[in-house]
């Protein structure tokens, strides 16, 4: 069960799904929702410090203001939690982004789950790198919202990309408290017959899952490499799927981010919240 969850809240971007989404979820839960907002201080700002007094006040005024925004994102969301009646905490922070992208992850590996708002590419922020940072770095669930998400989380229905994979099947067991509260669960492979999934077959995961109890639906796909990420989102959307569960593949580090290509492409044109796990 998660009981213990991060979210990360912008404060470049719009925050409200970041806000609404998390604290829904840590409602229903009856959860404990850590919220952290960076404010990010200017790379360039971070080696005048080495220039003497002088220097170093510049950095230390970028510091305070950058400690003010992040305290003015964590005010709103402080306000909704107190509303809602949940157990909160918050954590601002003022960071050059690589630091703060090395404090996320450490905070996300101690939670049972970490929330964050899907990256923007319209949109020039630190706070499109720090979902991807999170997701690599935190050896657990990553919950994205899409920036589009209005209202309620919920998942009732949920959608299993399923490849046979380590990756995918991490995602799975990271997903089993919301699988067991699930109403459906659809298993989705996409050219299944050219994936050499051997034991590891939708239809032994089927199997495996009613042993818990959970009953599922399998649906096979077939589409060319490009296609697989419209594919999934088309057929979410035709069975009004609440939530993708699917492995995050990849590597990454801060200006050197290197995604698997539906990874990328789901990241960038996600119409529902997606549980990723690395």
């Amino acid at each position: 069960m998660y009981k213990d969850i991060l979210v990360h809240i912008p404060t470049e971007r719009p925050m409200r799904p970041a806000i609404d989404g998390s604290i829904s979820l840590a409602a229903h839960l009856n959860a404990h929702l850590d919220a952290v907002a960076v404010g990010y201080i200017a790379t360039s700002a971070a080696y005048v410090v080495e220039g003497g007094a002088a220097a170093a006040a510049v950095f230390e005024l970028e510091r305070e203001r950058a400690m003010e925004r992040a305290e003015a994102a964590l005010a709103i969301f402080r306000s909704e939690a107190v509303n809602a009646g949940i157990s909160h905490a918050c954590h601002p922070l003022g960071a050059i982004p690589m630091d703060a992208a090395g404090t996320l992850g450490e905070m996300a590996r101690l939670h049972d789950l970490s929330i964050v708002l899907q990256p923007d590419p319209t949109q020039g922020s630190f706070d499109n790198d720090m979902p991807g940072e999170i997701l690599f770095q935190a050896g657990g669930p990553v919950l994205f919202l899409p920036y589009t998400f209005r209202g309620t989380f919920k998942a009732n229905r949920i959608g299993i990309c399923w490849d046979g994979s380590p990756l995918a099947a991490r995602a799975m067991r990271d997903a089993a408290p919301f699988l067991a509260r699930a109403e459906a669960i659809v298993i989705i492979t996409i050219n299944e017959a050219d994936a050499a999934c051997g034991e590891a077959s939708a239809t032994n995961l089927a199997r495996h899952l009613g042993r818990r109890g959970l009953s599922t639906r399998t649906v096979g796909l077939s589409a060319t490499r490009a296609d697989i990420q419209p594919t999934i989102l088309s057929l979410a959307a035709d069975e009004s799927l609440d939530l993708l569960v699917m492995g995050g593949y990849g590597h990454s580090r801060l200006q050197e981010r290197f995604l698997g290509g539906v990874t990328r492409g789901m990241l960038e044109a996600m119409t529902i919240p997606t549980l990723m796990s690395h």
